[in-house]
């Protein structure tokens, strides 16, 4: 499940970046995902979904770039929270251990 999300996370980078470097960050900026070469996917959708790639109505998207701020922040603050969880559990396992007769 961890490599299938570091796949996902990976293409959604990689989607963002292009509409980056085709300098499509606002409204009159925005380009058709297919003139940049990007497969209206699943991932796609869900960028869509998030408003992290806005669409302007005819087809043409641009990139929210707070929007996809946010999106990494959040995805960065669950992880971190995962981490303190883990080794919570992890230093409780290793007391439980200690103090067995």
């Amino acid at each position: 499940m961890g490599a299938a999300v570091a796949v996902i996370v990976r293409k959604q980078r990689e989607i963002v970046e292009v509409f980056e470097g085709a300098r499509a960050t606002a409204p009159d900026l925005a380009r058709f995902p297919d003139e940049l070469g990007i497969d209206e996917s699943h991932i796609f959708h869900g960028l869509v979904r998030r408003a992290v790639l806005r669409p302007v109505g005819d087809g043409r998207y641009y990139v929210d770039e707070p929007s996809w701020v946010a999106m990494r922040d959040m995805r960065r603050r669950r992880v971190l929270v995962m981490l303190i969880v883990v080794a919570a559990l992890v230093v409780g396992l290793a007391l439980a251990a200690g103090t067995r007769f």
